[in-house]
């Protein structure tokens, strides 16, 4: 018994910094990878967190009201709630609004303020929502889109978050076991202004604002929002098990299982992370055994140790899936499944493996053991940053239907959330981003929009009512949350961006192609995905994201050959003079509306890492598909044959976003970025000096105001 406890307890403290590390396919392309805890190290923190928690409680208690109350003495109201509803569209509002149909949003129009909300450039909601939570241009905070380029190497990766691979290692035959924590960071900078009331002793409840994974400390709780990966690394990789050899194709955000069935049974597994404990990296697999029954019109799964039984066309509820990488460790995630049919083939839809909010493998949320009380109070929960399965829409592996009925699902969890928060905030700030209206609006949008070349992907039962719909659900929500509310809270909905159809897609990197800015291998016409077949050596500009043009510079990109300065300002200003007012002829109408340069409309420290130019994109138009994964032909213009049929990656001028307030404002031309300093301003806090923003409840001047709306320099 003695020689068999000291190797125990060995083995634990080899395992509690156990992590596996695994490439992440980006939201629409590849990234960094990530890693996650041993359920050991996830027991083991949540005890001592809670049991830390328990003791210092009455202490913490006392620090903060003493600091609280002190600081609220100048303050203009109790408590601060912000609701987003991400890329909800102004013209929409302001119909719907005139129609009568969204009375608690024409209400706080009444008694409060309604203005369009200028965002970000771009408009993106990575780069708009971290301006939002910091008050600050994006040079401040260094988030510019989803993707940001390595110059080494010409490949993306994620912008949001960086997690490297553990530094030391310990062999153990086929294992390689970590003996260190992996590199988490956020590559967002500034401050938000929950960590400044914080600072002030203000409390705060933050739920899914995008840009928040890792979370970061501070007064408050957080539940990460868009950008928090699923188990495998990506942000968003769904199944699509079948037996159609027709279906058996290549899809986009999803992998195809290929399944047969026999005497009424299928054989398959669930493709999980890769299991960097073993020298090799495999990929773990668990066994899924399906059930059929065709007179029930029922399947029953069989996986990690359970049965459940599963009607077709029905959501499963959140199933745990427990994976098993060795040396006794158990990482737990958790999914849906959907049979939308059991003849003539058999289809069935997985979600994402999301991370288990009860046994988290990474921290979703601050503190860590937040995500793990709302599960145990509310249930299980979507997790993952990009939560509406648009791929599974876009690529057929899901209908329009259900689709809807996920979203909904999703957005019914996150009420949930929203109304504990409320519940529990007696004083303090509570802000909560929906991305319902985004979701939504991103695959319904053709539905308003009878010149989409996407109308052929319809189904009869959907029409533009479903985002009319949506708009009446979302007024409702607002309606509930101002019922909460007494008269020493203020009431913010806002959005990021507002929406436009996307009909036509430029691809930006064959433009440069043909135009001699972009040069491919002898003997090549055409690359395929990441500049495969580019040759650097000959190419002096490039496009990368979902609006970005890059520079190929001498002293900064690996192969650069254009010489920093003047020559590379010179080339600035002739794509500029180019790419302004490029019209696609067989649309008949102007495609780039205006290209911003970075010199020109940032400031900050971060500058030099944004794109060299910023493409503005007409009303109808964006980035093609393949521009963004960095495919180049001889076809600028194409339609956008989608689901996927509304958008706002285009120019910043074109999708303002909206903003009520239950306080009058003076502010005629409000900034997303004033949001923060104006939260601040109801507390009675100073607005720091690095903010860009300025409080709404005063009057900015008019040549600053100017100045700072349009995101130029002075």
């Amino acid at each position: 018994m003695n020689n068999v406890m000291p190797r125990k307890s060995f083995f634990l403290i080899l395992t509690v910094f156990f992590f596996l590390s695994l490439p992440l396919q980006a939201y629409i392309g590849p990234g960094a990878g990530f890693a996650f805890l041993s359920s050991f190290l996830v027991l083991f923190l949540t005890f001592f967190l809670a049991v830390f928690s328990f003791l210092s409680w009455p202490f913490r208690l006392l620090v903060r009201m003493i600091k609280g109350r002190r600081k609220l003495k100048g303050a203009l109201v109790d408590k601060v709630v912000i609701i987003g509803l991400d890329g909800l569209e102004p013209t929409l509002a302001e119909k719907f609004m005139g129609e009568g149909k969204l009375p608690h949003l024409s209400r706080l129009r009444k008694e409060g303020t309604y203005a369009r909300l200028q965002t970000t450039t771009p408009a993106i909601s990575p780069v708009a929502w971290s301006s939002f939570m910091t008050g600050s241009e994006p040079s401040k905070h260094n988030i510019f889109d989803f993707l940001s380029r390595d110059p080494r190497t010409y490949l993306p990766s994620l912008s949001s978050a960086f997690i490297g691979r553990p530094k030391r290692v310990l062999r153990l035959g086929r294992y390689a076991v970590p003996l260190s924590k992996p590199e988490i960071r956020g590559m967002r900078k500034s401050v938000p202004f929950w960590k400044i009331l914080g600072d002030a002793g203000i409390f705060s409840t933050v739920l899914r604002v995008p840009i928040t994974f890792p979370p970061e400390k501070f007064s408050g709780h957080l539940l990460s929002g868009m950008c928090a990966p699923d188990l495998k690394g990506s942000q968003g990789t769904f199944a699509f098990y079948t037996t159609d050899p027709a279906k058996i194709t290549k899809r986009e955000g999803g992998v195809v299982v290929p399944v047969e069935v026999k005497d009424g049974r299928v054989e398959t597994f669930i493709s999980g992370p890769e299991n960097s404990l073993l020298k090799k990296a495999p990929e773990i697999r668990i066994p899924l055994r399906i059930e059929i029954f065709r007179e029930k019109r029922e399947v029953k799964l069989h996986l990690s140790g359970q049965r459940i039984r599963l009607p077709l066309g029905a959501f499963s509820p959140w199933i745990r899936i427990v994976f098993k990488p060795g040396l006794g460790m158990k990482v737990k995630a958790i999914a849906r499944f959907y049979v939308s049919s059991l003849d003539p083939h058999f289809e069935m839809y997985m979600t994402p493996l999301n991370i288990d909010p009860e046994k988290p493998a990474l921290p979703i949320s601050h503190p860590f053991i937040y995500s793990v009380y709302l599960s145990k109070l509310l249930g299980s929960f979507i997790t993952l940053g990009e939560a509406n399965d648009t791929w599974a829409l876009n690529e057929g592996a899901l209908k329009e239907a259900p689709f809807l009925e996920l979203t909904y699902s999703n957005h019914r969890e996150w009420e949930a959330m929203l109304f504990n928060a409320l519940e529990k905030t007696k004083k303090g700030a509570v802000i909560c981003v929906f991305e319902t209206t985004d979701s939504i609006q991103h695959m319904f949008w053709r539905y308003l929009d009878k010149s989409h070349p996407a109308l052929r992907t319809t189904s009869p039962e959907m029409s533009a009512q479903v985002i009319e719909d949506l708009y009446t659900k979302m007024d409702d929500l607002i309606g509930r949350v101002a019922a909460k509310l007494d008269s020493r809270s203020a009431l913010i909905v806002m959005s990021d961006h507002g929406f436009k159809s996307f009909r036509r897609g430029v691809n930006l990197n064959s433009w440069l192609y043909l135009n001699g800015y972009l040069s491919l291998k002898d003997g090549k016409e055409s690359s395929d995905e990441w500049f495969k077949d580019v040759d650097w050596e000959k190419t002096r500009a490039y496009g990368l994201g979902l609006g970005g043009l890059y520079i190929n510079q001498k002293g900064r990109e690996a192969n650069g050959i254009v010489g920093a300065g003047e020559e590379a300002k010179a080339l600035k200003a002739e794509l500029t003079s180019r790419l302004n007012g490029l019209r696609d002829e067989a649309a008949g109408d102007i495609a780039i509306t205006e290209v911003y340069d970075r010199d020109r409309i940032y400031a900050g420290p971060y500058a030099p890492n944004a794109p060299d130019l910023i493409i503005g994109y007409n009303v109808g138009f964006r980035v093609s598909w393949d521009s963004v994964t960095g495919k180049i032909d001889r076809t600028v213009f194409e339609d956008n044959p989608k689901a996927w049929s509304g958008d706002h990656c285009i120019d910043p001028k074109h999708v303002p976003g909206v903003f009520y307030f239950s306080r009058k404002s003076a502010a005629k031309i409000p900034s997303i970025m004033d949001v923060a300093p104006t939260v601040l301003t109801l507390f009675g806090l100073p607005v720091p000096g690095h903010m860009d923003g300025r409080s709404l409840l005063e009057q900015a001047a008019p040549d600053e105001a100017q100045s700072k709306r349009t995101g130029r320099k002075k």
